[in-house]
């Protein structure tokens, strides 16, 4: 039964890395990896020496996923615990299910519905600032660098904040009755037994959920960033994903484009080491 399962990951995740020779040669599209000359380490360093654009690359990539992670979280598991107060469980489904639907949404439609409400001259959220005297004129939320990043971490947030509260309701309905029993026995309110029994009881799960994402902390939905990077705000909005797209597949340099890749995966297997050991350490709690 393992098997597919085996060997689709095989297939399209390990095999591939034996491309990553590319990164060592001076590779051209239309001769053989293995007829490149060999360059060593040079398109490593071209990355942190010649090449200025790590500065703001590593910025854009570490800024922004470190703020989606900790948002998404913190939402997630504030949904889940307001959300397990409410008595009503046809409201709760309700609600599950509305807060779930964006997380299946594409980013390109997430783009349209962002643009019908954000566009600086025809988007609904600026035409009633203006209507209402509030504003002279539409702020451009779409195409300003300095809403970049609130404007990524906000949608990201809405798609993801059902997903992740469905993982978190899971974990308090693993939590035992028997100590709300006792809690309510000892005269607890509601919000006492939410700090001190659900919070606690689920704070192992975010810690797990917290070291699994931060492997991912280099990495970005490509899809996300390509349809909401234009060219007012590409600096603030150009990460890792869209700097290897724009040398691999724009300029055809598949050669530095692979060495990049390679930095992103070897410096995300170092910080979820990293994160893991101080996790084992501080509070018993790991992965590996």
């Amino acid at each position: 039964m393992l098997a597919p399962a085996f060997i689709v990951v095989l297939v399209f995740h390990y095999l591939p890395l034996a491309g990553w020779i590319m990164a060592f040669k001076r590779y051209q599209v239309g001769m053989s990896i293995m007829d490149a000359a060999w360059t060593g380490l040079d398109n490593f360093k071209l990355f942190f020496s010649q090449s200025k654009d790590y500065v703001y690359v590593l910025r854009n990539t570490l800024a922004i996923n470190s703020m989606i992670i900790v948002t998404n979280l913190g939402f997630g598991l504030l949904f889940a615990v307001l959300l397990n107060e409410i008595r009503s469980k046809l409201f709760v489904k309700i609600v599950q299910s509305v807060s779930l639907f964006p997380f299946f949404i594409s980013w390109v439609i997430i783009y349209s519905i962002a643009n019908s409400f954000f566009a600086q001259s025809s988007g609904l959220l600026n035409q009633l600032l203006v209507d209402w005297g509030i504003l002279s004129q539409g702020l451009n939320i779409l195409g300003d660098p300095k809403y970049a990043w609130w404007l990524i971490v906000g949608l990201d947030n809405w798609k993801s904040i059902g997903y992740i509260g469905v993982i978190f309701i899971a974990a308090i309905a693993a939590i035992p009755t028997e100590q709300y029993e006792s809690a309510d026995i000892d005269g607890a309110s509601r919000f006492q037994k939410m700090r001190y029994i659900t919070i606690p009881s689920l704070m192992p799960t975010l810690i797990i959920i917290l070291i699994m994402n931060s492997g991912w902390i280099l990495n970005s939905s490509f899809e996300q960033f390509f349809v909401f990077t234009n060219a007012t705000n590409w600096e603030r909005m150009e990460v890792l994903d869209m700097y290897i797209y724009r040398f691999g597949l724009k300029q055809l340099n598949f050669s530095y484009a692979t060495a990049v890749g390679i930095i992103k995966t070897v410096v995300s297997i170092l910080i979820v080491t990293i994160i893991n050991a101080i996790s084992r350490r501080t509070t018993g709690k790991a992965i590996f």
